[in-house]
């Protein structure tokens, strides 16, 4: 089982009818492979980078789901199929998770060692603060 990403752009003149429709088609794709839908984000209308279809705006919608390769090829064939989506990409994330937890626990354990290996400030020594404002040195006991 593989985490991924899908994001996918829906035409500006769907209504929320449809793209919720739409949404729970390809929650039921992934589910139909043993899979399980994660998060889903509808981000709304937003200004597409550059006209698609005659197209200059469209409706975002994020899955993000875990299951096997097979379910993400039949995700994108309804996907392709489906005449109110103009756009989609599917990433796979968990190497990337895998990666930045794998670094989170190497900055955690550096940060650790640093903590612990803390030098001592010795106190017969003179501050740089102290020789700046030219106060007086501490005497040594001998």
């Amino acid at each position: 089982m593989r985490i991924y990403e899908e994001l996918f752009i829906v035409k500006p003149d769907a209504t929320e009818e449809e793209i919720d429709a739409l949404i729970e088609q390809m929650k039921a794709v992934i589910a139909a492979d043993g899979g399980t839908v994660d998060k889903v984000d509808k981000w709304g209308k937003r200004k597409l980078a550059y006209r698609v279809d005659k197209h200059k705006e469209g409706h975002y919608v994020l899955f993000q789901f875990t299951c096997e390769a097979a379910a993400v090829k039949e995700f994108e064939r309804r996907l392709r199929v489906a005449d109110s989506v103009i756009k989609f990409l599917t990433v796979r994330i968990d190497l990337t998770l895998k990666r930045l937890d794998k670094r989170k626990k190497q900055r955690d354990k550096r940060a650790a060692r640093k903590a612990t290996a803390a030098p001592a400030v010795s106190p017969s020594l003179p501050s740089v603060a102290q020789q700046m404002l030219g106060e007086p040195l501490p005497e040594k006991e001998s």
